[in-house]
């Protein structure tokens, strides 16, 4: 039989290629981690952990709780799973203390296998779990951090800004100067005291105000603190009267928020000072502790999101936990899940087995490259120092305490979008 010079052309690269290999099935090279802080190897099957750390006791565990319920909700969306793998959470009670931080922060890091943090839900608390994250090489968002210490103060690092730390709430750095500005012009206000509590959140807004208030020629008169946990404001108010302030701002938690507003009433002298507080009295709790006696009391808070996907969340919510949401604060919790994820998917390595791979120092780096993430709240641009959200501002006003947290964000004043 006569073969044709093609068929044996064709005969002779088949063999080469089988004699090199090509044609047979080759398992592939293991995976080799290159990543520079190391990576996170999950199994076929085996679940994706992620630390939670939120307040959930005391005064303060509403806005933990909320937070907790948004992360609840974007999990549930996610079906509980990434990538195929389960989802799991190991939530930790931080107390909103910088030493609770610490403390619930180890514990998330004793897994090896934790793959980042979600939280917390306050400022101080973050200043020190953030410091223990960075170092164990983890990643971490919040939804409710807030305070200008935590990422960046005039464009520059800020003092307790740590690698792999992320917020989906609004850098507050401009919050005291917006509530300066609206005294200033729009109250009147030439004589103004503070009152802050040594926290990194209350002390950022505070130095904002003072600072700002001072620039437009007003007087800070009195320049006050109180201590967590302080009963008695009977001595810092009747300073605060002493002093001839107009207004009293006064970004503080609850129980002191509560005591300050309540232990006002009916002091000689403060019934013409104007009260001002801060985003986290903006809480339903507080309204109904303190009701009618915080009529006309104002508020600086960032903007309440609004549309179609906030409601459709809000009902969600309600069909969820059988409540409506006290805060709005639960849509930047949301966010944080579904920006963290969508890193995940970008940097995960993943086996035909199921198997992943997940550099650390990757998913840092697919956060801060994040452009115009659509989050419920509003879109999503990262910049270098770990702030996601676009900072924009309203003036409140609590005019009706019966219509609640909604009624309150309702009645704006004014606002000021800070430009990206």
């Amino acid at each position: 039989m006569v073969v044709s010079k093609l068929v044996r052309s064709r005969i002779g690269v088949l063999a080469l290629l089988l004699l090199s290999g090509w044609g047979c099935s080759r398992e592939p090279a293991p995976f080799v981690c290159t990543d520079p802080i190391g990576c996170v190897d999950v199994a076929a099957q085996e679940p994706l952990k992620f630390g939670v750390l939120q307040a959930l006791n005391g005064q303060v565990a509403p806005l933990g709780q909320e937070q907790l319920r948004g992360i609840e909700l974007a999990l549930a969306k996610h079906r509980k799973k990434l990538l195929g793998h389960p989802v799991i959470l190991q939530i930790e009670d931080d107390g909103c203390t910088a030493e609770g931080g610490a403390n619930a922060a180890l514990k998330i890091i004793a897994d090896p296998q934790a793959v980042a943090i979600l939280g917390s839900t306050c400022s101080g608390a973050a200043v020190t779990a953030s410091a223990v994250m960075t170092n164990a090489g983890l990643t971490m968002i919040s939804g409710n951090n807030s305070a200008p210490f935590l990422t960046s103060i005039g464009g520059k690092r800020a003092p307790h800004w740590q690698p792999g730390y992320f917020r989906t709430a609004s850098n507050e750095e401009a919050a005291g100067k917006v509530a300066a500005q609206y005294a200033h012009a729009n109250l009147g206000i030439r004589k103004a005291a503070t009152i802050q509590d040594g926290d990194v959140y209350t002390r950022g807004l505070v130095e904002g105000f003072e600072q700002e208030f001072r620039r437009l020629g007003g007087d800070i008169v009195l320049s006050a603190g109180v201590d967590k946990g302080d009963a008695q404001m009977q001595p810092v108010l009747t300073a605060v009267v002493e002093a001839g302030a107009q207004l009293l701002f006064f970004p503080l938690f609850q129980p002191e928020g509560n005591r300050i507003l309540l232990q006002s009433k009916g002091l000689a002298g403060l019934e013409q000072v104007v009260l001002m507080s801060d985003g986290a009295l903006i809480e339903k709790s507080f309204l109904d502790a303190v009701g009618e006696k915080g009529k006309g009391m104002y508020f600086v808070g960032p903007a309440s999101a609004n549309g179609a996907f906030v409601k459709a969340l809000a009902q969600e919510y309600v069909a969820t936990f059988k409540a409506p949401p006290s805060t709005s604060y639960y849509l930047n919790a949301y966010d944080s899940v579904n920006l963290l994820f969508a890193a995940i998917e970008k940097v995960a390595v993943k086996e035909k087995d199921g198997t992943l791979h997940i550099g650390r120092q990757a998913l840092r780096d697919a956060l801060y490259m994040t452009q115009m993430f659509d989050g419920v709240a509003g879109r999503l641009s990262c910049d270098k120092f770990g702030d996601c959200a676009r900072p924009i501002f309203n003036v409140l006003r609590l005019d009706d305490p019966a219509a609640g947290v909604e009624g309150l964000q309702a009645n704006v004043l004014f606002t000021n979008a800070v430009q990206p």
